[in-house]
């Protein structure tokens, strides 16, 4: 009985850590392609439904580790150039900060609700996850990059820095982050629950 128990515990350790692999992977591969779709001056991250997926499906560390990887791909694909020529710091502790976290709270907050719903439990985390990316990123805004933000605002005609961070540079953005996770996050994760269920 224990070699049977020991047997099913390593054969699903193998399997989230195979999904932990491919989430890896289709991160990496949806923030390169991702910096095709823009909106504004930043790419759409729809890096954040396998960062959803992976936190609800592989636990928190796995979506911590997700949004660690997108992190690191921005920092590397060019995207927060405009930043790095500002504060190379600011922008290496933003960008990392941002997405290790949208990828721990999502799978806080996924663990929290699963015991109630695991569907809700998903678009919890799916809301989660945009929130905390932008709510982030503007934070290090204000802490890093505050009178670059007041020059750029001013530059593109926005009447403070304020309107700017929350319509130019964040708004469309973060909106079409939150309705692409909250409704592809949750289709994801169903169609991995069938698989396993086949």
């Amino acid at each position: 009985m224990l070699i049977l128990k020991n047997k099913i515990q390593t054969r699903e350790s193998t399997q989230l850590l195979v999904l932990g692999a491919i989430l890896t992977a289709l991160v990496i591969l949806l923030q390169l392609l991702g910096s095709f779709i823009r909106f504004g001056i930043f790419s759409v991250s729809l890096v954040l439904i396998p960062i959803v997926v992976g936190a609800a499906k592989c636990g928190i560390k796995v979506g911590a580790w997700l949004g660690f990887v997108f992190g690191v791909v921005v920092l590397l694909s060019g995207d927060a150039a405009a930043f790095l020529a500002v504060d190379v710091a600011g922008t290496i502790i933003t960008v990392l900060l941002k997405g290790t976290l949208c990828g721990l709270c999502a799978g806080l907050v996924y663990k929290a609700v699963e015991k109630y719903n695991v569907y809700v439990a998903v678009v919890a985390a799916a809301l989660t996850c945009p929130v905390i990316n932008t709510g982030v990123f503007l934070l290090g805004c204000v802490i890093f990059f505050m009178e670059t933000i007041n020059e750029w605002g001013a530059a593109l005609g926005f009447s403070n820095a304020a309107e700017y961070m929350f319509i130019g540079l964040a708004g469309g953005n973060f909106l079409f982050e939150l309705g692409t996770n909250i409704l592809l996050s949750p289709v994801a994760f169903r169609i991995l629950n069938l698989k396993k269920k086949a």
